[in-house]
């Protein structure tokens, strides 16, 4: 397991995360500031082409009739307005991001996937990882002992043969 590797893709998942909501939240302003401007215009356009119906019906059915055709009316043209703008986002931008998002999640399992299979052999045999940490500063010690005796042979020889 490699930490750079780790951040590096926490980084892409981070970027991309934050792409896509940026998206979506353009996505979702953009709708909305359609269905505003769409109920303004709709107000004041409906107001006159209602008023204008309205008297126009009236000379044809009663004054009931007329109100009744006109609101159904105004609910076919609202619900088309809603339809065109809640349409979920498209393009490009967001199926590249939601790819390399996924890509970015795979990553990090299979980081997380060797990071636990390096664990579990720690677990299981734990003098495997704790062998070389203890062995290195014993081979220099026996190392130092041994240099040690080797030096202070010859001395002693030198001290314990008569002259």
């Amino acid at each position: 397991m490699n930490s750079e590797n780790v951040v590096k893709h926490l980084r892409a998942l981070w970027r991309t995360d934050r792409i896509i909501a940026e998206i979506r939240m353009r996505h979702m302003l953009v709708g909305l500031g359609l269905r505003a401007f769409a109920a303004l215009i709709a107000a004041f356009g409906l107001l006159m082409l209602e008023l204008s119906a309205y008297f126009a019906l009236v000379q044809i059915w009663s004054a009931i009739s007329a109100a009744a055709i006109l609101g159904v009316v105004n609910f076919v043209i609202a619900a088309v307005l809603f339809v065109v703008g809640g349409r979920p986002p498209g393009g490009r931008e967001l199926e590249l991001a939601t790819e390399i998002h996924g890509s970015a999640v795979e990553a990090l399992q299979s980081e997380a996937r060797a990071l636990q299979s390096q664990f579990t052999g720690m677990v299981h045999h734990p003098l495997n990882s704790v062998l070389p940490l203890v062995l290195v500063p014993l081979i220099t010690i026996i190392v130092k002992s041994l240099k040690k005796s080797g030096a202070t042979a010859p001395a002693v020889k030198a001290a314990a043969e008569p002259s």
